[in-house]
């Protein structure tokens, strides 16, 4: 996946100058964010993506926005995969903590440039900045 540098550049993803991977996203959000900006951006996140209703990210929800995540054309079975990458408790939903946890460990420059931004910003307490 990846993200452009300048939103309304009309020009292909498949032109590497202008763009980036997530994992190489997440550090440069870190960097301009900060620890409690950036976990305010992923539970934002999350919360774009997870059931209404159960308060957590199912397959059902994550179908839904397959679109907004450019992963229409992927079958069940490829979410359920994404899913399960991410759930630790393995109740088949990623939950915002699961789901924060899963966007640092996808961006290895992160976790290894950065454990005390992640102890800080673990330590401030997600359901602070959320919910």
């Amino acid at each position: 996946m990846t993200f452009g540098l300048n939103p309304m550049n009309q020009r292909p993803d498949s032109m590497v100058e202008d763009s980036l991977e997530f994992k190489d996203f997440l550090p440069f959000m870190a960097m301009r964010l900060g620890p409690e900006g950036l976990i305010e951006e992923l539970c934002k996140g999350f919360r774009l993506l997870m059931d209404t209703m159960k308060g957590v990210i199912t397959l059902e929800s994550l179908r839904r926005n397959a679109v907004r995540l450019g992963l229409e054309g992927l079958a069940d079975d490829e979410l359920l995969g994404m899913l399960r990458e991410g759930d630790l408790d393995e109740d088949g939903a990623l939950d915002q903590t699961e789901f924060c946890i899963l966007m640092f460990r996808l961006s290895p420059e992160l976790m290894q440039g950065s454990r005390r931004m992640l102890d800080e910003a673990l330590g401030m307490g997600l359901s602070s900045v959320v919910l």
